[in-house]
């Protein structure tokens, strides 16, 4: 394999991880190791392999731009454990499989998996695709219902808007300003949108 794996900082965090979950097997250090593409794809089909495994197996294959991998980090991108979401998404992003947007706008906007979606938010704010800011708009307007808990969810959204600072954005930003843990955030998304860096509203 490309020497992708050179010991970048996420890589190392999922070694750190996946070590003690591998609980001494000899299958961790030749799975970390591995020069072929094929003994890990082998790790994603056949039956009955630990999860450390595939993750492992799936990470190093995204980050080498092996597309055999993208069912696998999808479903990690969507896990309970937020750490196996932060590498999933980390190995898609350099995967740049083009349905990476597809699926993570899916997660984002599932309401029954809202509490999963803080890392397919961003990942679709790192994407910077055209399901973008569609996705991220429709997650904000349901995180936005009284009593909705996911705040840190809706968070990730204003950010990501305004990282993106497209004017299709504005509704949503402006109906997120009186909600406190979000305006500060939803203001400075506002100050990036192009109407307000030209000086105001457009048509003002």
């Amino acid at each position: 394999m490309d020497d992708v794996m050179d010991m970048d900082e996420e890589f190392r965090s999922l070694m750190d991880r996946l070590e003690p979950e591998a609980a001494g097997s000899p299958r961790y250090a030749r799975l970390v190791a591995a020069e072929d593409r094929e003994e890990l794809a082998r790790v994603l089909v056949e039956p009955h392999q630990p999860l450390w495994a595939r993750e492992l197996a799936a990470f190093r294959l995204g980050c080498a731009g092996d597309r055999r991998a993208f069912e696998a980090l999808v479903l990690l991108l969507n896990h309970r454990d937020p750490e196996r979401c932060v590498s999933a998404a980390h190995a898609l992003a350099r995967l740049n499989d083009p349905r990476t947007p597809r699926a993570a706008a899916a997660l984002a906007t599932n309401a029954l998996r809202t509490a999963y979606a803080l890392h397919p938010v961003r990942l679709l704010t790192d994407l910077r695709a055209p399901e973008s800011v569609p996705a991220l708009v429709t997650t904000l307007q349901r995180l936005l219902a009284p009593g909705e808990p996911h705040w840190r969810v809706a968070l990730a959204c204003v950010e990501g808007l305004g990282r993106l600072a497209d004017e299709q954005a504005r509704p949503v930003l402006t109906a997120a300003l009186p909600h406190p843990r979000l305006a500060a955030a939803a203001a400075a998304a506002l100050s990036r949108l192009p109407g307000e860096r030209a000086g105001g509203r457009p048509g003002q």
